[in-house]
């Protein structure tokens, strides 16, 4: 454990856990807030999946968006590294391909905040099993 040797170091370890807490306080209630999922598994990772997911929680916070980011595995897009996948209340998921950081501004400014399509989607090219009964 850290040594507290002074008021800032005590201010700046209870800063860093409040945040932790409240991350997990939100995700006990994601269906009204804007999850963004981005794809870690060694192709992300590789692409620079690290960096954009830092810079999404970084620019979330500094801007107010009451989002989750996370991590999730392989989303099966290994040609499209990294992937982000951004789900507003009430909606379906948005998978973005090829994100580096001027799309992730992008995908804050224009279509979190505002709802604006950007380029870059991919396309769900998949039925569910429920699909196929009928």
């Amino acid at each position: 454990m850290t040594k507290i040797k002074s008021l800032a170091d005590l201010k700046k370890m209870k800063q860093e856990l409040q945040s932790q807490v409240s991350l997990r306080e939100k995700s006990d209630t994601p269906e009204g807030r804007v999850m963004v999922r981005v794809g870690m598994g060694t192709s992300g990772i590789a692409s620079g999946a690290k960096q954009i997911m830092e810079f999404l929680i970084d620019e979330m916070d500094k801007r107010n968006v009451d989002a989750i980011v996370s991590q999730t595995g392989d989303m099966g897009y290994s040609y499209a590294e990294p992937t982000v996948e951004v789900t507003l209340p009430g909606q379906e998921p948005i998978v973005f391909g090829d994100v580096d950081q001027k799309k992730a501004d992008d995908i804050i400014e224009k279509y979190i905040k505002n709802g604006e399509l950007l380029d870059g989607i991919i396309p769900a090219n998949y039925e569910t099993i429920d699909k196929n009964k009928s």
